[in-house]
């Protein structure tokens, strides 16, 4: 599978783009916002594409060209304001939507947060970036696309165990980003994983079979 990564530079993508670089069965193109950042990623042997998240949806399509999957690992990042996690996390997300479906891709992973779907448990600090994320992940769900929705808790820069836990509804907790992005290679093809959602966070299972206990 040809894999798309958007937000190929922030932490899950850097980690995601170099595991699907090492996966026999997935291809990788990095998206970026800069040159040189993609001039860096072309010097680890993997091609890079440089793409701005509030450009056109045809820009974004141009892009996606090829491409048999896309993963949205991007985000305004917590030093920016409200305004900017709406343009990127909402708006941003959606329009690599409408690029997917526009290019004739069907697969499609999104990066949430968890409890992001429940209201009821948003995190009362940053409530604008689960709106954000909330109201992207709706929206995947209502395009054509099969879609995967990855709710991963609170984000480590540990070493990956190599096990998660991954429901509809979890309790909040925390993950290495190396998990939630092996979890991701894990659901491009997984059958069990398709038009669902589910919230992930370090557990006692391998990512696949974490993802064939879904229901």
């Amino acid at each position: 599978m040809n894999v798309l990564v958007v937000g190929a530079n922030g932490q899950i993508g850097t980690h995601l783009v170099k595991q699907l670089k090492a996966h026999d069965g997935h291809s990788v193109k990095a998206m970026v916002r800069k040159k040189e950042q993609a001039e860096a990623w072309e010097q680890e042997g993997v091609h890079a594409v440089v793409a701005d998240l509030e450009s056109d949806v045809g820009d974004l399509k141009e892009v996606m060209e090829g491409s048999d999957a896309v993963v949205f690992t991007a985000g305004s990042g917590g030093a920016t304001g409200a305004d900017k996690t709406l343009l990127i996390d909402l708006d941003g997300a959606v329009k690599t939507m409408e690029a997917a479906e526009a290019a004739g891709i069907e697969r499609y992973v999104m990066v949430s947060a968890i409890q992001a779907h429940n209201r009821a448990n948003w995190n009362e600090q940053i409530r604008h970036y689960f709106a954000a994320k909330h109201y992207a992940d709706r929206m995947l769900e209502l395009s054509s696309l099969n879609y995967t929705i990855v709710r991963p808790g609170g984000l480590l820069n540990d070493p990956g165990k190599g096990t998660v836990s991954a429901a509809t509804d979890l309790e909040r907790g925390s993950i290495p980003r190396e998990d939630v992005a092996a979890t991701i290679v894990a659901a491009l093809d997984h059958p069990n994983a398709y038009r669902k959602g589910f919230d992930l966070v370090s557990g006692n299972d391998a990512p696949k079979a974490a993802l064939d206990g879904l229901t």
